[in-house]
């Protein structure tokens, strides 16, 4: 089994891939090097690269590290919809990218002051105003990105549990494949609540994907464990009973900050103290039957993202 790593970010000196000024957090260095020595040991030699809110869309460290990887190595870019050519799309295609990303979780994740997209504004406007606002948001970006998605892409959503069972219509009718991130982010929600049914049934949908990826993030509520390393019992087996060959693993590797610890000056805010063989070996525990975890690691991601 060649296992992949489906959800880690990648981040450079600042003096080369600077990083905006409405960032969330500081990030120092995480190179691709330290996470193939991270992986090796394990058996995971594949790994996607997921742009950070923090280098909004300026995607050269991840595609350099894309470089790096080779064959295996994919991403998952940030692009304003307006700018982006077909030609710089085919570019990223032919380096390992396969995905788009829409982020309803960093604020003002994906571009600077300077050149901030309507999509981008309404985002953090939508997120602060509520969550009939947040899907307004949502479907004003996403329907911007289908419609530049070059085929064999997806697009790639990070949003709190709420936001996507509202949006959940919208996201049922694409006609490009969706990878939810973090477990959907559930929060309080339970797969028996009602946000928490929404998700399953839009889950059930064929071009719907959902990545099994930072447990600490799952659950971030008050009196959650910011170093979490467990995935959620509940969501994980309602998530293999729905959609088991629709899941990703991923570390979230190098785990970056909580965003209320963050003071995003100019020294980076620390990543959370995790480590990556024990988020792993979690994983491992947490499912134990072989040919879902084979599924999980290695035939869905191939199947996902074009590895050979």
């Amino acid at each position: 089994m060649i296992a992949c790593d489906s959800h880690v970010h990648v981040f450079g000196p600042r003096d080369r891939y600077p990083q905006i000024d409405t960032r969330a957090y500081t990030a120092g260095i995480a190179a691709a090097e330290t996470l193939k020595a991270n992986g090796e040991p394990l058996g995971i030699s594949r790994f996607v690269i997921v742009q950070a809110s923090v280098n909004g869309t300026d995607n050269s460290c991840l595609l350099d590290s894309l470089d790096a990887l080779g064959a295996d190595g994919r991403g998952v870019v940030v692009v304003d919809p307006r700018a982006i050519t077909s030609q710089d799309l085919d570019a990223m295609h032919r380096r390992g990218v396969r995905g788009l990303r829409i982020n309803l979780y960093s604020g003002l994740a994906g571009l600077d002051r300077s050149a901030t997209s309507g999509a981008s504004r309404a985002s953090s406007r939508g997120e602060r105003a509520g969550p009939h606002a947040a899907v307004a948001a949502l479907q004003e970006q996403f329907e911007a990105l289908a419609d530049i998605a070059p085929d064999g892409w997806h697009i790639e959503v990070i949003a709190p549990m709420r936001i996507l069972a509202a949006a959940a219509p919208l996201l049922a009718e694409s006609r490009v494949p969706v990878v939810i991130d973090h477990y959907g982010l559930p929060d309080a929600a339970t797969p028996h609540t009602a946000n928490g049914r929404a998700l399953l049934d839009l889950l059930r949908h064929p071009h719907v994907w959902m990545k099994l990826s930072g447990p600490y993030r799952a659950l971030e509520g008050a009196g959650s464990d910011p170093v979490s390393t467990t995935p959620p019992a509940e969501w994980l087996r309602a998530f293999v009973e729905t959609a088991r060959d629709r899941l990703v693993w991923g570390s979230d590797w190098p785990h970056t900050p909580p965003h209320q610890d963050c003071r995003c000056g100019d020294a980076p805010d620390p990543f959370r103290a995790i480590d990556y063989g024990e988020m792993f070996g979690d994983f491992l525990m947490a499912i134990s039957e072989p040919r879902t975890l084979e599924a999980i690691l290695a035939a869905n991601p191939a199947r996902l993202y074009g590895f050979a």
